[in-house]
């Protein structure tokens, strides 16, 4: 089977690459506070944000992506107050692909993250609280240095499933392409033309291979970090 994609194909591997990055970037962060308030913290409605936090690990994707239309459409109450202050608009776009895509993954995100948090011995914590060291310093040189395994392995992992997303992408960005035709969705328009298997069948290949690289790099980077950490 030759690999010999046509232009339009190429640009929705670009455009997953891209969609990826966008997710992670945007997720990470929120990742990162979400799992430590889960973990460093105790209030009321904790078990409430938890089981929000997971809700896109348990529903249909296609569920996910139409309640981001519920809620970002142009109609939708967020949708409506981004387009009307801001001007944006994310259904339909390829904002709005990377959006599904940062749903969709930030539990496994947040799972990742927040087991490393629980690792850290908290005595070097209280350590750094007895020389001075407040609440956001010990954060970002004490926990979030030691947590950085867990933090780079759910980012790759996050972004490598970003890489196979389909159903939230497909009903809250539709399948535009060249906007929001990621790979999946190519694959998916490709079956859908009488004949179109081998060109499905390469750009499962290149959807193959890309998830296989994050995997191994998830592995590689996690095992590196432990050493450098002395674990």
């Amino acid at each position: 089977m030759n690999l010999s994609l046509s232009p339009e194909e190429w640009t929705a591997v670009r455009l997953t690459l891209e969609v990826a990055a966008r997710a992670v970037g945007f997720g990470l962060p929120l990742a990162v506070l979400t799992a430590w308030v889960l973990t460093r913290t105790r209030f009321p409605g904790r078990p409430v944000l938890n089981a929000l936090v997971h809700l896109p690990l348990v529903l249909p994707p296609v569920v996910t992506g139409w309640l981001l239309l519920v809620l970002f459409g142009v109609r939708g109450p967020l949708g409506a107050l981004l387009q009307h202050w801001f001007g944006i608009r994310l259904v339909f776009t390829t904002a709005g692909a990377a959006l599904a895509c940062a749903v969709m993954t930030f539990p496994i995100m947040v799972r990742s993250i927040r087991l490393s948090l629980e690792a850290v011995d908290p005595r070097l914590e209280q350590a750094a609280r007895t020389l001075g060291a407040g609440r956001l310093d010990r954060l970002f040189s004490v926990t979030l240095p030691l947590a950085s395994p867990g933090i780079l392995v759910g980012a790759i992992v996050a972004y490598a499933t970003c890489l196979g997303e389909f159903g939230a992408v497909i009903t809250f960005a539709a399948n535009i392409p060249g906007e929001t035709q990621t790979l999946p969705l190519a694959i998916y328009a490709a079956l859908q033309v009488p004949g179109g298997e081998d060109k499905a069948a390469q750009l499962s290949l290149v959807s193959l291979c890309l998830a296989l690289v994050g995997l191994l790099l998830s592995e590689w980077f996690g095992k590196r970090l432990n050493r450098m950490l002395g674990r």
